[in-house]
């Protein structure tokens, strides 16, 4: 349910927002969903996870419960709370459901700053002055990994452990949602997206592809096309918001609402050859499913018959990434995302 807790709603900056979403070029489908609201007051983005369609469901789902939440004045962290129940509420009604989870990153624009809350491994990220900084922390395996100094952010691009991530909306009904705010100024450039993005191509080329294309519509699709030039293992979906003063008159494009589920799309052409190099092949992106960590080990979609990841060098046994894992999150949940068959 959602709370009765209010969020404040002068601003004296506002957001001119462009988007971007691809299936990629290994999934059969999207599901990814993102937002943007008729007053560019509130942007998400979602990455559903779930065979058989249901990460689709999970992610328009959590969306369709943030949303319905904010425009009541929930805070971000009592909607996204909300979102989670949605999610467990909507598989617990279908046995086909069951296990669907979505990460969310969703920010609110308020008394100039974005308050932005966090679950799952979808990043929110700040343009300022040529400079990128990651603003969300991944609840992941690997970021746990890297903070504590037992992984190299080069050894986590062909690390098995990548897809372990260690919070989702849609699995307990306890969930721990990370909540802060950043002060905004004009000219900032915002970006939210799915991790099919961040695992693709570096943050270099993402922060080169933000400040090296004025136009923000131009940006997110650079950012798609990059993604796929890399091998577009997984769905990509980016919200790109540039920071303006609240009086500046928009284009027509930008005060258009969008709330989708991020359907299916073609791929793109290929970029030319000024697109940026792709990083070292991580091998096939996974599907995140949800698997409780005491039972050891993923548990197999019916339909999937998934291939070990053995084109990374130093791969390990599933004994090895299991063990890696419990020494990581000894008492919590991780999801393993797993090749498709």
């Amino acid at each position: 349910m959602c709370s009765d807790e209010r969020v404040g709603t002068e601003m004296s900056v506002r957001l001119l927002v462009a988007t971007a979403t691809d299936v990629g070029r290994v999934r059969p489908g999207n599901e990814d969903a993102f937002l943007v609201t008729d007053d560019v007051r509130l942007i998400a983005v979602a990455d559903g996870m779930g065979g058989h369609q249901a990460g689709e469901v999970a992610s328009a789902t959590a969306i369709s419960a943030l949303l319905d939440c904010v425009n009541r004045g929930d805070a971000i962290g009592d909607a996204i709370t909300a979102a989670n129940e949605a999610v467990l509420t909507r598989a617990a009604e279908d046995q086909a459901l069951r296990g669907m989870g979505t990460t969310m990153t969703a920010g609110v624009v308020a008394d100039g700053a974005l308050r932005i809350g966090h679950v799952g491994d979808s990043r929110a990220y700040l343009l300022r002055d040529g400079a990128l900084r990651q603003l969300t922390t991944d609840h992941s395996v690997i970021a746990e990994l890297i903070a504590a100094g037992e992984l190299t952010e080069a050894e986590a691009l062909v690390d098995p452990r990548r897809a372990m991530i260690t919070r989702a909306l849609g699995i307990d009904g306890a969930i721990a949602v990370d909540v802060f705010s950043v002060e905004l100024a004009p000219g900032d450039r915002l970006l939210l997206c799915s991790d099919g993005l961040t695992t693709m191509i570096r943050d270099d080329v993402i922060a080169g592809l933000l400040a090296g294309e004025a136009d923000r519509d131009s940006a997110a699709e650079a950012l798609v096309a990059a993604a796929n030039a890399a091998g577009g293992a997984d769905n990509i979906t980016v919200v790109v918001a540039d920071v303006v003063v609240a009086d500046v008159v928009t284009d027509g494009p930008d005060d258009g609402a969008e709330v989708a589920a991020a359907g299916p799309s073609g791929t793109p052409a290929m970029p030319t050859a000024s697109a940026p190099a792709a990083p070292p092949d991580p091998g096939p992106d996974p599907d995140p499913v949800a698997v409780p960590f005491a039972d050891r080990g993923p548990v197999a979609d019916p339909d999937e018959e998934p291939p070990p990841d053995t084109d990374a060098p130093g791969t390990e046994t599933a004994a090895d990434v299991d063990a890696h894992a419990e020494a990581a999150s000894p008492s919590r949940r991780w999801w393993q995302r797993r090749p498709r068959a």
